[in-house]
């Protein structure tokens, strides 16, 4: 009989985890900003709320929101879609392919 209580127990520690960061890093930005940027360039102390906001607002602007397992890479490892492709050729297609992209090359030069 397997125990699941490991399993169980890392379901709740995984959202509690990232929870924890979420307050460190809004922390880090609230300190960062307040002592560093406001001494630097002319711009008003925010709040420790104001601080979570900005951290979660870059985070949606420049690192986007990914959605499913693994945020957004297939099952399989990832990749760019020809990968696979290229996996499922023969050893003589794939010989066939890269002769032609080496061709293609010298084309250009």
């Amino acid at each position: 009989m397997r125990n699941h209580y490991g399993r169980r127990r890392l379901r709740f520690f995984f959202p509690v985890f990232i929870l924890m960061a979420l307050f460190f890093f809004s922390f880090a930005v609230y300190w960062l900003w307040n002592k560093v940027l406001v001494a630097v360039v002319p711009v008003k102390v925010v709040t420790y709320w104001q601080a979570m906001g900005l951290l979660i607002l870059s985070r949606i602007l420049l690192g986007g929101v990914k959605a499913g397992p693994g945020g957004g890479r297939s099952p399989e490892g990832g990749g760019p879609p020809w990968r696979e492709k290229f996996r499922q050729m023969s050893d003589e297609d794939r010989a066939k392919f890269k002769n032609e992209w080496r061709r293609r090359g010298e084309d250009r030069s």
